[in-house]
């Protein structure tokens, strides 16, 4: 199973994972608790977003004007953005996994995996391990 399938299979099972765990929250803490812990989590998650979000976005700016890549901080960039958005899902799994993204401590060694697989490489581009060269002759007929 590859990776598409996997999102797929994750992003399809998620809401009724979501459910079922909001009715058994509710079933033992009842209605308004669960409400308040829900809206607590929305709360927090859009404060960290916000303070994260520029953090990185000053990280960016600073690198650039060093003349670095700024490669972590683009895909960290990237993270608090799916953080972002997971926090619009209402339930507590998706605020878990956006409270993965929006934490710097895992945020970054989210990045820093990412980095070291080489995900955030772009298609099509060879590295030194797999670049080759054809040598040969060509002429130019207009």
């Amino acid at each position: 199973m590859n990776i598409g399938q996997w999102l797929l299979l994750a992003l399809l099972s998620l809401p009724i994972l979501e459910i079922y765990l909001l009715i058994k929250l509710i079933g033992s803490l009842g209605f308004f608790p669960t409400l308040f812990l829900l809206l607590g989590a929305a709360v927090l998650g859009t404060f960290l977003l916000r303070i994260q979000g520029w953090t990185t976005w000053f990280r960016v700016q600073q690198a650039l004007a060093r003349g670095e890549l700024p490669a972590r901080e683009m895909i960290e960039g990237g993270l608090i953005a799916a953080g972002g958005l997971l926090l619009l899902i209402p339930g507590f799994i998706s605020d878990l996994l956006a409270l993965l993204c929006l934490l710097p401590a895992t945020r970054k060694r989210i990045a820093q995996r990412i980095l070291e697989s080489g995900i955030s490489q772009p298609p099509g581009r060879a590295t030194r391990e797999t670049r080759h060269t054809i040598e040969g002759e060509f002429k130019r007929e207009d």
